[in-house]
């Protein structure tokens, strides 16, 4: 088996989750840095960057979620989790939750003359900080950390 083959690549029981996911991770850091400039700059060029990123980290999260669940069963054959993969697929959909709210939240204020929502910030913050954490279990279970 070659790491070049196509089929490697595409029958592989958790590739497509292992690179799948740092889209919605990118997306979803980069649109709450853009939101935090957007605050203080008061520009609307920048805010729209952020919501197009929030946009797609939030569509982003489906294959996610979709691939995650399918390396489960085919990696584990369905049983039952436990540790650290539950702790990641729990805090996972945590996290798409999180992403999926931060998105809903800028979506709708968009076209409104009234600013975003205080509150957005803590969302988008503790967000940053559960995907992180979801991303370093993931690390810890792939045997990168």
């Amino acid at each position: 088996m070659s790491a070049l083959d196509i089929r490697t690549v595409v029958f592989a029981k958790h590739a497509q989750h292992v690179v799948l996911v740092h889209f919605p991770i990118a997306a979803f850091i980069v649109a709450v840095g853009f939101d935090c400039v957007a605050q203080w700059t008061k520009k609307p060029g920048i805010a729209a960057a952020a919501y197009f990123n929030f946009l797609v980290a939030a569509a982003s999260t489906i294959p996610v979620i979709v691939t995650g669940l399918v390396a489960w069963q085919w990696a584990l054959e369905g049983q039952r989790l436990k540790g650290i993969l539950l702790l990641h697929l729990s805090l996972g959909a945590a996290s798409s939750a999180l992403i999926v709210t931060a998105w809903l939240i800028h979506w709708r204020q968009r076209g409104r003359e009234a600013g975003l929502p205080v509150y957005r910030l803590p969302v988008e913050f503790g967000g940053v900080l559960l995907v992180a954490l979801t991303a370093h279990l993931g690390g810890v279970l792939a045997g990168l950390t």
